[in-house]
This record gives C-alpha cells, structure tokens and sequence, in this order.
C-alpha cells in the first residue's frame, strides 16, 4: 500500500477530485495548509500599504491507496493540478509513501480492505 501526499493550488481541488474519482479513488483527506517554494511567497496591496505574505495558501489531499494504483494516482493528481499545459511555478507537490497498515475503525478491517 501506498500513502500520497499532494500539496496543490485551491482553485484545482474540483478537478483533481473528479480525476482521482475517475481511476478509481474512493476517499480522501483535504486539508487547509499555507507554506511556501520557489514562489517565496508575494506582495499584496491593502489600502495603499504593500505587504509581504510570506506563506501561499494550499491545499493538501492524502490518498491510501494499493500499491498497483500509486501511479494512476499520481498521474491523474499531476494532470489536474497542472495550470495549462506547460504547468507554472506554484503548481504544488506529490509525495509517495510507504503505508504499513491501515484500519478501519467501525469493523477492524486491516490492509487493502480498510481503504
């Protein structure tokens, strides 16, 4: 089994929801995160004063899911999160795990059932 961590733009969750639907995900975890890159963050205008916003928001989605399936995963959560064809700065990350176990709670399953 594996564990995959995507850090992506807000505005491409939809998307990438949809396309993890399609190959066949049946659940995932979304989380509200800030952080920063290459980006570095940017500058904002408020009432005439210019400020540094060190952190970007981003969402973060964790994916358990078979170990045949991480690269179906992968590709589907980089198709969709990509901005237009050539991609920009900021796009986001995807991370690949181990997942040594898991456990559903209501009925003790264990492994590739409790996904």
């Amino acid at each position: 089994m594996k564990y995959v961590i995507a850090v992506i733009q807000p505005q491409r969750l939809d998307a990438v929801r949809e396309a993890l639907a399609s190959v066949g995900i049946k659940g995932l975890t979304v989380s509200d995160v800030q952080g920063y890159g290459r980006q570095k963050g940017h500058t904002e205008v408020y009432r005439g004063h210019e400020y540094q916003v060190n952190f970007v928001r981003k969402v973060k989605l964790e994916v358990g899911c078979d170990s045949g399936q991480v690269e179906q995963v992968v590709e589907a959560i980089a198709r969709a999160a990509k901005s237009g064809s050539e991609g920009k700065i900021g796009d986001g990350k995807i991370f690949v795990l181990d997942l040594g176990d898991a456990v559903r709670i209501r009925t003790g399953e264990r492994g590739q059932e409790a996904l």
